[in-house]
């Protein structure tokens, strides 16, 4: 068997900093304008927002310029879950 030597400190320079963001948790209950939910996802930030209302109506205001953005955006039983371009949401267990 060959000596195997890992150097965790080194791998780490190798991995790169392409994680930016947060994952930002808030209430979708029409008291936030729109543009403050679109401007976080263009700062490269995950929302889960929790739904309190007619789901269509309250997302009206920033659904589709997410999109328009490359983001992307998924119902999750009382969340909504918005993603900026470049993050996949998987569905595939549900």
């Amino acid at each position: 068997m060959s000596d195997f030597n890992l150097n965790l400190s080194e791998a780490e320079e190798h991995l790169g900093d392409d994680v930016e963001g947060d994952v930002v948790l808030g209430v979708l209950d029409g008291s936030t304008d729109p543009d403050v939910w679109i401007d976080a996802v263009e700062s490269d930030n995950v929302l889960v927002l929790a739904v309190d209302g007619d789901l269509n109506e309250l997302a009206k205001g920033f659904a589709r310029p997410v999109r328009d953005l490359g983001g992307s955006l998924t119902h999750f039983r009382r969340f909504l879950v918005v993603a900026p371009p470049g993050v996949d949401i998987d569905t595939d267990r549900l």
